[in-house]
C-alpha cells in the first residue's frame, strides 16, 4: 500500500511541527535527568528512588495507556489526540515545579507520563500517512533529532534555568514551552484522509476494523502480529537497546558529576554536547542511508541498525569506564554518533510492515515492549544497584554495567528480524485485507 499524500498540509511542515512538539516531549522527560541531584539533596532520597521517579513512575502509565490510545489513534483524529496529549504533559510538567515532597513530585512525573503517552504512536502513524515508504527514513531521522534536542533542554537549559532561582523554575518554563508548539500544531497540521474507511456496522469487519472493539480487536492485532516473526524481534531487540541506551541518558550527567569532580551544570553540558553533537550527525547520516538501502530491501536497514547498536553499546562502555573527562567524551564520539543512529531503520521497518489501519496500534504495541524495557526497568535497575555499591562514582558505574551490555542481546535480535521480513510484511498485508 502507498501512503496516503493529503493535498490540505504539506508533509514537511507537518514533520517540522511535530518535530517540535516531541522536542518538548523528551524535553520534559530528560529535565529530571539534568537535576538529579539538587532535586535528591532537597527531599533527601536515594538513587533507587531517583531511578523510580527516572524510570516506572514516568513509564509505566505511559507505556500502558499508550495502547488504547493507539486504538483511538487507527479510529480516530490522531492529530486531535496528540494535541490533547501535549496539553496533559505540560500541565503537570508545569505541577512538577510546585512540589513540595517526593511523593507528590512522583505522582506529577506520572501525570507527565499519562500525557505523553499520546504522542508517539499517533505521530509515527501519521508520518507514515505523510510520508511514501522511500522517504521514511529521513522523515523518522528528523523526528528522532528531538531525542537529542530534547536532551539538550533537560542536560543543558534546566539546570542553567535553575540557576536563576532552583530547580522548580526550569519544570515552569518547560512546560509553558509546550503550550507554544501545541497550538501551532492543532492551527495548522490537518488530518489526512484514511487508506481505508470505517464500516463500524459491516459484519464483515477487517482486521484492523475489529481494533474498536478494543480488548477483543487488541488481542486479536496481537496474535496476528506476533505470528510475524521481525516484528516481535524488532520490539525486543530495540527495548533491550534502548533499555542500554536510555540507562546511560539518564544517569550519563550524574556519572559525568561525581567522576570528574563537575557542577551540575558543568557535566550537564559537557555530556550533552560530547553526545548530542555526534547523534545529530548520526540520525541524519542513517535516514539518508536507510532511504538508500530500503530500495534494496528493508532487511538492509534492519542489519545496519544491528551493527550499529554493537558498536553504540561498546562505546558506551568505553566512557563509563574512562578514566578522564577527556577519555570519555573520545569515547563519547563513537557512542553519540552510531547511538543516534541505529533506531532509524527499526522505526522505519515497523512502519513498513503494518498495513495502515493497525499502524497505530501495532506501533504501541511494539513501544509498550520498548518503552517498558528501556524507560521502566533500565534506570531504575542502575540506580538500584548504584545503591548497593554506594551511590557515589563508582557505584553508578556499577549500576550502569549491570544495564548498558544488554544492547549485544538486542542486536543480535534485530538481524534476526531482518532475515523475515518481507514475507512478514506480506502476511500482515492479507490479515488486514
Amino acid at each position: 500500500m502507498t501512503a496516503v499524500q493529503p493535498k490540505m498540509t504539506n508533509k514537511w511542515l507537518v514533520l517540522v511541527l511535530l518535530l517540535g512538539i516531541s522536542v518538548f516531549n523528551y524535553g520534559d522527560r530528560y529535565l529530571l535527568t539534568g537535576l538529579v541531584e539538587p532535586i535528591k539533596a532537597e527531599f533527601n532520597v536515594s538513587d533507587g528512588f531517583m531511578g523510580l521517579l527516572l524510570g516506572p513512575a514516568f513509564a509505566v502509565l505511559y507505556s500502558l495507556l499508550a495502547v488504547p490510545i493507539a486504538i483511538f489513534a487507527d479510529r480516530f483524529s490522531r492529530i486531535n489526540i496528540i494535541c490533547i496529549g501535549c496539553v496533559i504533559w505540560s500541565i503537570f510538567t508545569i505541577l512538577s515545579g510546585f512540589a513540595d515532597s517526593a511523593n507528590t513530585l512522583g505522582l506529577a512525573r506520572i501525570g507527565v507520563g499519562i500525557g505523553e503517552a499520546a504522542f508517539q504512536a499517533p505521530a509515527f502513524s501519521l508520518i507514515a500517512a505523510f510520508f511514501p515508504a522511500h522517504q521514511r527514513g529521513k522523515a523518522f531521522a528528523v523526528m528522532a533529532l528531538s531525542v537529542y534536542l530534547g536532551q539538550i533542554l533537560g542536560y543543558s537549559a534546566g539546570p542553567k534555568i535553575a540557576e536563576y532561582d532552583d530547580w522548580r523554575l526550569a519544570f515552569k518554563v518547560m512546560g509553558a514551552g509546550g503550550f507554544v508548539v501545541v497550538i501551532m500544531a492543532w492551527l495548522f497540521i490537518k488530518e489526512p484522509v484514511r487508506e481505508k474507511v470505517i464500516s463500524v456496522g459491516d459484519s464483515g469487519l477487517t482486521m484492523a476494523q475489529k481494533v474498536s472493539g478494543f480488548l477483543g480487536g487488541l488481542w486479536q492485532v496481537f496474535a496476528t502480529l506476533v505470528r510475524a516473526p521481525s516484528y516481535s524481534y524488532m520490539a525486543i531487540g530495540m527495548g533491550l537497546g534502548v533499555m542500554s541506551g536510555v540507562a546511560f541518558g539518564f544517569w550519563g550527567p550524574t556519572l559525568f558529576a561525581r567522576s570528574y569532580e563537575m557542577s551540575l551544570t558543568e557535566a550537564g553540558s559537557a555530556f550533552g554536547a560530547a553526545f548530542t553533537i555526534p547523534a545529530f550527525v548520526g540520525v541524519i547520516g542513517f535516514g539518508a542511508l536507510v532511504d538508500t538501502l530500503v530500495k534494496k530491501g528493508y532487511g538492509y536497514a534492519l542489519t545496519l541498525s544491528a551493527i550499529a547498536l554493537t558498536l553504540a553499546t561498546l562505546s558506551i562502555m568505553g566512557a563509563i569506564w574512562a578514566s578522564g573527562i577527556d577519555d570519555a567524551l573520545v569515547w563519547a564520539i563513537p557512542a553519540g554518533l552510531l547511538g543516534g543512529g541505529w533506531s532509524v531503520g527499526l522505526y522505519a521497518s515497523i512502519q513498513y510492515i503494518l498495513p495502515d489501519r493497525m499502524r497505530a496500534t501495532g506501533t504501541a504495541l511494539a513501544l509498550l515492549v520498548i518503552n517498558m524495557m528501556g524507560f521502566v526497568l533500565g534506570p531504575w535497575i542502575a540506580g538500584e544497584v548504584s545503591d548497593l555499591f554506594g551511590a557515589d562514582a563508582m557505584g553508578i558505574r556499577q549500576g550502569l554495567t549491570y544495564i548498558v551490555p544488554v544492547g549485544l542481546v538486542g542486536a543480535v535480535l534485530i538481524w534476526l528480524g531482518a532475515r523475515t521480513l518481507e514475507s512478514d510484511r506480506a502476511l500482515l498485508s492479507k490479515a488486514d485485507d
